[in-house]
């Protein structure tokens, strides 16, 4: 068969191959436990359910413009002053499938062959297959000091003549660190010195521990006119649980927008009707759920962090947010492919190899789940690996001997 050099290229999204994986085993009676899920495990909000009910009940289920309906805008640019102080138009928005095709929409319209992205590691699995199905060249950018935060400096150093765009995705996905507001400010002031675009990934912004407050990157600009090349990225998906019904924005300069759309008109049309009086629905209602969730997830990093540190030789860093923790196993396995892969075939145990997100020797553990899930699943884990460990395990009724060790 003959494929395009394109096709050839792009990888498979590891995260969505964990989960088919998953549901296979869990098909055939398999005790599986998915510590590598990207969605929490609370339900939709009512108030997006009865909206979007609301609309199947009429049976008039027609197309909506390519950059998303009116009362939708109306409710993410109400969303947008109150979160971020920020004042926009309806022409400075578009509502995506997803917070992936807005970025995705948003590439295509900035990239011409060549053109470079710059992001940090450890870094979200899609963004370098997005740069380069744009047509672009991705450029992970690693902290000399092996940390999750590289700085202005090391970010400024990768930037080039071919660079376009930076990306920042903060709190991060996997490492669930939060980027300073020193940071933010001077990235945001170094993308305007040099003309770049930046793509503010805020997916998990709402989703933060201890404390801490999200940090508005509009506080940063002086550029404040219709040539401003600040992209705000947001969703419904993980702050509202909201997965499935596949729906985010991009707030941007109305030249902009305007080519995304003309763009997402031709790959998709608008995104699914029902999906964006959903959306409508939750933005527009109780928001208790944001925080019931958050507090829900807080716990459960607590849990699993807890359990983490009881190993030896397994460095961790306390997530300041997101759902994610990304520990490191190098002293126990290096490849983190073949070390997910054993843990997946000896304890039924499913992670996401950290190599995917730029960072060898980690591995992506999610407390999306339950606290059961959780305490479980880092027992199969230190079990598998840990020699100190007891030697058998019981996987329900079945009894698993240790002999590799």
């Amino acid at each position: 068969m003959s494929l395009s050099q394109l096709a050839r290229s792009i990888c498979e999204s590891p995260t969505l191959k964990m989960n088919e994986t998953a549901a296979l085993l869990r098909d055939r009676g398999e005790p599986v436990i998915h510590l590598g899920g990207g969605e929490p495990k609370s339900k939709t909000p009512i108030d997006a359910i009865v909206s979007c009910a609301g609309l199947l009940n009429t049976g008039d289920i027609k197309y909506a413009p390519a950059d998303g309906l009116p009362t939708l805008k109306k409710a993410i640019i109400r969303y947008t002053e109150e979160h971020y102080h920020k004042i926009v138009s309806a022409d400075n928005v578009i509502a995506s499938n997803g917070a992936k095709q807005a970025i995705m929409v948003a590439l295509h319209a900035i990239l011409d062959p060549k053109d470079e992205v710059v992001f940090p590691v450890p870094y979200w699995v899609s963004y370098p297959e997005m740069v380069k199905l744009a047509g672009g060249v991705p450029v992970p950018v690693r902290a000399e000091d092996g940390t999750f935060c590289p700085s202005i400096e090391e970010i400024a150093e990768a930037i080039g003549s071919y660079t376009k765009a930076v990306i920042i995705n903060s709190p991060n996905n996997p490492s669930g660190v939060m980027y300073s507001r020193d940071f933010i400010a001077e990235m945001v002031r170094l993308c305007e010195k040099k003309s770049l675009y930046l793509i503010m990934d805020d997916t998990y912004n709402r989703l933060l521990f201890d404390n801490r407050a999200p940090i508005n990157c509009y506080e940063y600009i002086t550029d404040h006119t219709e040539s401003s090349k600040l992209i705000l990225i947001n969703c419904v998906s993980k702050m509202y649980a909201m997965t499935g019904f596949r729906i985010g924005w991009a707030i941007a300069n109305k030249q902009l927008v305007r080519a995304m759309a003309n763009i997402q008109s031709q790959q998709t049309s608008g995104p699914a009707t029902p999906s964006q009086w959903a959306a409508i629905g939750a933005l527009n209602g109780v928001q208790a759920h944001i925080e019931n969730l958050r507090m829900t997830l807080e716990n459960n990093r607590n849990v699993m962090v807890d359990r983490l540190n009881a190993f030896d030789g397994v460095r961790v860093v306390k997530p300041d947010g997101t759902f994610y923790c990304f520990p490191d196993f190098t002293s126990y396995e290096p490849d983190s492919n073949k070390l997910a892969g054993f843990l997946l075939e000896k304890v039924r145990v499913v992670t996401v190899p950290g190599r995917d997100f730029g960072m060898e020797g980690h591995l992506r553990l999610s407390y999306s789940g339950t606290i059961k899930d959780i305490t479980e699943g880092i027992e199969r884990i230190k079990w598998a690996i840990d020699p100190n460990a007891p030697n058998e395990l019981y996987l329900g009724d079945r009894k698993l001997v240790r002999d590799w060790l």
